[in-house]
């Protein structure tokens, strides 16, 4: 099948150019009856198999040429209806594309989307007088895992979190956004340094898991996980983490032991990847919209089992579609949990987040 990116859909004139025909509205609106005619018929051939990733892109850009249509003067009748009718396809393909059923790999999608905002880009929408602290004292840095000191309004505080890169050499560098062991010790570090001066700490979470690698395994990869779970729960400072993206596994759990555990509207957190998950159970990772539902891996999902305290807005559409607007909402919901949190003592933040962590996923039955 052709691919929609061979047939563009031409621009529409804007004030600054030419007026626009009326051959030339019809051309818009052909091109984007094609466009989706396209995505329709992809969709349909899909079977169920799984979701079109660049589904949503394509109907975006649908609906800004729709926009525009709208806004010109002297359309005709017809015209006004076809522009009506694709409306109404849109919607319902939309629709369509965010049944339960699929609802959680939609998320996992939006997790994952390549210009969703990533930890540097909170720290500079956000903090003030970022400070980066570097290496673990044994080994080396891990560029996958960045700390540092920062002001967060009138409070000076320890921020963290793994960082993805953009293009391929970012990605290289931060070793695909996977922490080794030496990231999650110089993380520890950082902690323990915030600790001894009484500095509250913001963890930043976006990670498939912690590097699988040989080397990352020979240099105690397992023991630098465990060692953060367990420092983190004695730790006398107010912890507050906040899931932006994917939350992968121990990798992500090791900077998560938290006083508040805040989740992004479309990030996920799991023990498992769904087409990992989908392997094991099927032994078909093409399963994994099944999987990612079983596992429950959404925001919702967790805020009911108690694995998550709050669930955090995105922006219409996702928090790709605008940075500003996303760090906004994570500065104000960051706010409010330290203002609640630096009301209670070191040893009753202590002893709440052991409490905490025993009380996830609790269930219980009548007998």
């Amino acid at each position: 099948m052709t691919r929609s990116s061979d047939h563009p859909i031409p621009e529409v004139a804007t004030a600054k150019q030419h007026p626009m025909k009326t051959s030339d509205i019809g051309t818009v609106l052909t091109g984007a009856q094609l466009l989706l005619s396209m995505v329709e018929t992809r969709r349909a051939a899909r079977n169920g198999e799984g979701p079109d990733t660049t589904a949503g892109d394509e109907l975006a850009k649908i609906e800004q040429q729709l926009g525009k249509l709208e806004a010109l003067e002297g359309q005709s009748d017809d015209i006004r209806r076809e522009i009506d009718d694709l409306r109404l396809r849109v919607h319902a393909l939309r629709n369509e594309m965010t049944t339960r059923h699929r609802e959680a790999w939609v998320k996992t999608e939006l997790a994952r989307h390549p210009q969703r905002p990533y930890f540097l880009d909170y720290i500079e929408r956000i903090f003030t007088n970022f400070s980066e602290i570097h290496g673990d004292r044994r080994y080396a840095d891990d560029p996958a895992m960045v700390c540092g000191m920062a002001r967060f309004h009138d409070d000076e505080v320890l921020v963290l979190g793994t960082q993805k890169g953009r293009d391929t050499k970012q990605k290289v560098y931060r070793n695909f956004g996977l922490p080794n062991p030496e990231g999650y010790r110089k993380a520890l570090r950082a902690m323990q340094m915030a600790e001894k001066f009484s500095r509250p700490i913001f963890t930043f979470v976006d990670v498939t898991g912690a590097n699988p690698g040989l080397g990352a395994e020979e240099r105690g990869q397992a023991e630098a996980i465990a060692l953060n779970l367990r420092e983190m729960a004695r730790l006398k400072v107010p912890i507050i983490t906040i899931i932006t993206g994917e939350g992968g596994s121990g990798g992500a759990l090791a900077i998560a032991v938290s006083d508040r555990v805040l989740m992004m509207e479309n990030a996920i957190y799991s023990v498992i990847s769904p087409e990992g998950c989908a392997s094991i159970m099927w032994r078909d990772a093409a399963q994994k919209e099944l999987a990612a539902e079983a596992l429950r891996i959404t925001a919702p999902d967790l805020k009911e089992l108690g694995c998550v305290d709050e669930i955090v807005a995105e922006p219409p559409g996702g928090a790709h579609t605008d940075h500003e607007a996303t760090a906004k909402l994570v500065d104000e919901v960051l706010q409010k949990n330290l203002a609640g949190l630096k009301t209670m003592s070191p040893e009753a933040l202590v002893n709440s987040r052991y409490e905490k962590f025993r009380k996830v996923a609790q269930f219980f039955t009548e007998g």
